[in-house]
């Protein structure tokens, strides 16, 4: 169930079906120069699309901005900080919570470490706050099996590579606007690099030139059938 198209009624009655909302989390955020910078929204939004019609469950807009760390001073890339990641989801739990919602499922498009950890947080601190609540926190990512990643014939492939852009493609073809070139970052990990466009400066991981719709497609098959299995087990799950 959309929320966005309930009435107050709708939403009243939803709640004799089900307690859990699913919120989709994706950013602002380069993709190098083929792919569009609402990259991360549109995957998990399709997602997030594809399950509610499978489910009962509610499922919220999504929060279309993100903590984006090696990805900040590329062009187009805009932001938020961790705190405000974290107030975000803390504000929407907890006024869910007051509206009879039990069961909170945040899903992420974009898997960057910081942006995760803040969601997996305010999870945490949200579980011990309100009693009888149950939150699952993650990027889409980390909850795929291994054939989700062999569909790519690139290692290590990532960031606007082989599988995302072959995820757009899958999605609107004309989103797609050639390829970038293939990239691997070089940050000097451990070191925080204040010049992270001089490491990384296609903000692309990966080869996007290997990207194909069939692959898009098989990879959203995977997508929902991973979440739909979370959703269903949180569904029954007992706090």
């Amino acid at each position: 169930m959309l929320i966005k198209g309930l009435t107050m009624e709708e939403f009243e009655r939803g709640l004799e079906k089900t307690r859990t909302l699913v919120v989709p989390f994706g950013t602002v955020e380069a993709h190098g120069v083929h792919l569009p910078l609402g990259t991360d929204t549109l995957i998990i939004q399709e997602v997030v699309r594809r399950v509610s019609e499978r489910t009962t469950v509610f499922v919220a807009p999504p929060v279309h901005y993100g903590q984006c760390t090696s990805t900040a001073q590329h062009p187009g890339t805009i932001s938020i900080s961790a705190e405000t990641l974290r107030r975000i989801i803390t504000d929407i739990v907890r006024d869910g919570f007051r509206k009879g919602l039990r069961r909170f499922v945040l899903v992420s498009g974009h898997g960057g470490g910081i942006h995760t950890s803040a969601m997996r947080e305010a999870a945490e601190l949200l579980t011990e706050e309100l009693k009888g609540v149950v939150i699952a926190a993650f990027a889409i990512y980390d909850i795929l099996p291994p054939e989700a990643m062999d569909l790519a014939d690139t290692k290590n492939d990532s960031h606007a590579g082989e599988l995302e852009t072959s995820l757009i493609l899958s999605l609107s073809e004309e989103l797609v606007k050639g390829r970038g070139r293939e990239e691997y970052p070089d940050l000097p990990k451990p070191i925080v690099a204040a010049d992270k466009r001089r490491y990384w400066p296609g903000a692309v991981w990966g080869n996007p030139a290997k990207a194909s719709k069939s692959k898009g497609d098989r990879l959203f098959d995977i997508m929902e059938k991973s979440l739909l299995d979370l959703v269903r087990r949180i569904e029954e799950f007992g706090g």
